[in-house]
C-alpha cells in the first residue's frame, strides 16, 4: 500500500470520527447574514446553527457539512484490476435457470 494512500485513509477517519459539538441556534436578519456572512460560514463550520431571518421571519438555515471526506479522484484504481475477455459472453443454461428460480 502507498504512502499517499495510507496519509488519505487516515485523513478520512479523522474526518468521520470528529465529535460533534453542542448546536446552538442563532437567528441573525438578512442584513446582518449579508454583512457578515464570511464569519457566520466559519461559526456554521464550528458546529454553530444559524437561522437567517427576514422581516422577523425565519426563511433560511446556515448549517455545518455533514460529510467532510475528500472528493474520489477518477483512475485510482487503474491498473488494480482486469477484466477477462469474455466478461459478456453469454451464462451458461443451467445457471441463467437458477437465476430463474428453475433450477435445484
Amino acid at each position: 500500500m502507498s504512502k499517499n494512500k495510507n496519509k488519505d485513509e487516515s485523513v478520512v477517519a479523522e474526518a468521520l470520527v470528529v465529535a460533534k459539538p453542542l448546536v446552538v441556534r442563532e437567528t441573525v436578519s438578512l442584513y446582518d447574514a449579508k454583512t457578515h456572512l464570511s464569519s457566520l460560514i466559519e461559526r456554521a463550520a464550528e458546529g454553530e446553527e444559524i437561522v437567517i431571518s427576514k422581516s422577523g421571519k425565519p426563511k433560511a438555515k446556515l448549517v455545518p457539512l455533514d460529510d467532510v471526506r475528500p472528493r474520489r479522484q477518477p483512475g485510482q484504481g487503474k491498473g488494480c484490476w482486469t477484466v477477462q475477455e469474455d466478461f459478456d459472453a453469454p451464462l451458461p443454461p443451467e445457471l441463467i435457470a437458477a437465476f430463474e428460480g428453475r433450477g435445484e
